[in-house]
């Protein structure tokens, strides 16, 4: 993740507090300097450091702080919420217009910031939740944006409407919400053009658009990679066209993080949601308190839990519960796990969500590529193979061997990692329960 380099320096901060029965004042002090010099590492903006360490601070030096039971901790605490406080501390939702009204989303932003895939992920999104969506073709310039956006459009099931190249896009967005009123759709997204740097001519388009049309919201798509870059990009933007919230993308990519950490104190406008890979569902929305926890070492098994309720098939967990209770679980069964981990976003990144494990992880490389030999090996079996494990002798094991590319040991370490997953998959059977009663089991065990 983004933080990986600043979390480490963090946790080794932490660490040495930690180990201190007692604290001094001068004790806070150096560890602020080694919180500081972190923080300006990882590309947060300075006057923002300047002011999070001047707020720790001041409550850090308290007297029930050093006199405390656990002072350490205290100040461990103290860091948390003044770096919630600095990312918006409250979750900012999306407040759609009544249903018979249309919600218009214009979002905007520079060339290579992931702007037309961003946009689809969020109209996924959308219709995920049952709303009508409409995806709107508003770049005329860059060549096969068009072509882009209907593609990512039909992976999500949602339309778009294109009026081709030879048409304004203030036109193109104004002809898109007509015929959004008129079809009873409730979202229209707006993909605007970009540039390769702020200019004068992008910035008259989408004022143009804004003052021709109800935008209800303007969206920024700003690129995480590009660190104080991203801030200095979202202050343009704002002063020029005002903008209502931002989506960091590619924040799963190896960035030092510091636009997170600045955008909210700079602009004063939330991060609504953060790209966490390429896949159309790799979306997720920004909660302050969970970015800070993962930044701070301390996990987010929120996330993991709603990960993995999103990820399981209700029904199916309820008859692989069965299975386990009565030792049935088969290769068919392991072959849903593994699409389920997959659908998770893999085992480095579940197990980089459990509290301590961020920075443990860093170093561990995990073989997420064996899942796909697995796979390979299991689909090489017939049916009767993967529904009675048992039945694998030497021949067969041969057998499967051939049919998958693979040697007989890499069948038997699949074998082993089966018999592995089946008992640790029934010690910990029941162990996750979701919210609002629905009931879930975590792959392989977890």
């Amino acid at each position: 993740m983004a933080f990986d380099s600043l979390s480490d320096k963090l946790q080794n901060v932490f660490k040495k507090l930690r180990s201190k029965g007692t604290l001094t004042e001068a004790d806070v002090k150096e560890a602020m300097k080694e919180v500081k010099r972190a923080l300006l590492e990882a590309d947060v903006n300075f006057k923002v450091v300047k002011q999070f360490i001047n707020a720790v601070s001041e409550r850090a030096v308290g007297e029930e702080v050093l006199k405390g039971l656990n002072p350490g901790h205290m100040v461990i605490k103290i860091v948390k919420e003044e770096m919630d406080k600095l990312m918006g501390s409250e979750t900012t939702e999306l407040k759609l217009l009544p249903s018979n009204e249309v919600t218009v989303i214009m979002m905007c932003g520079l060339q290579g910031a992931g702007k037309t895939t961003t946009v689809a992920k969020l109209a996924g999104k959308y219709k995920r939740k049952g709303k009508q969506c409409l995806l709107t073709a508003c770049d005329v310039y860059r060549p096969a944006a068009i072509k882009q956006l209907e593609v990512n459009g039909e992976k999500q099931g949602v339309p778009v409407f294109s009026m081709g190249d030879s048409h304004k896009p203030v036109d193109i967005a104004r002809a898109a919400v007509e015929h959004a009123k008129k079809n009873n759709i409730q979202i229209v997204f707006l993909d605007t053009a970009g540039r390769l740097h702020v200019d004068e001519e992008m910035m008259e388009e989408l004022k143009d658009m804004k003052e021709s049309i109800d935008v209800t919201y303007t969206i920024l798509t700003v690129d995480a990679m590009t660190g104080q870059d991203a801030v200095n990009v979202a202050v343009s933007f704002h002063e020029k066209i005002g903008i209502d919230g931002v989506i960091l993308t590619k924040l799963d990519g190896d960035t030092r993080g510091g636009a997170a950490l600045s955008i909210k104190a700079v602009t004063g406008k939330p991060i609504f949601y953060v790209g966490m890979g390429e896949k159309l569902d790799d979306l997720e929305q920004f909660y302050p308190d969970r970015m800070a926890s993962r930044i701070l070492g301390m996990g987010d098994v929120e996330t993991l839990i709603e990960k993995a309720a999103n990820a399981i098939d209700e029904e199916k967990a309820r008859e692989m519960e069965q299975k386990l209770k009565k030792a049935g679980f088969d290769f068919n069964d392991f072959l849903d796990s593994m699409d389920q981990m997959e659908k998770m976003g893999g085992m480095q990144e579940m197990l980089s969500m459990f509290p301590g494990m961020g920075s443990q992880m860093k170093n561990v490389q995990i073989d997420e590529a064996a899942m796909g030999r697995q796979k390979a090996i299991i689909l090489s079996m017939t049916p009767q193979e993967r529904a009675n494990p048992d039945m694998l002798n030497p021949s067969r094991k041969k057998r499967i061997a051939d049919g998958a590319g693979v040697s007989i040991a890499e069948v038997n370490r699949m074998v082993k990692s089966f018999e592995q997953s089946r008992k640790m998959m029934k010690q910990m059977s029941g162990m996750f329960g979701g919210k609002k009663g629905k009931r879930f089991k975590l792959p392989f065990g977890f």
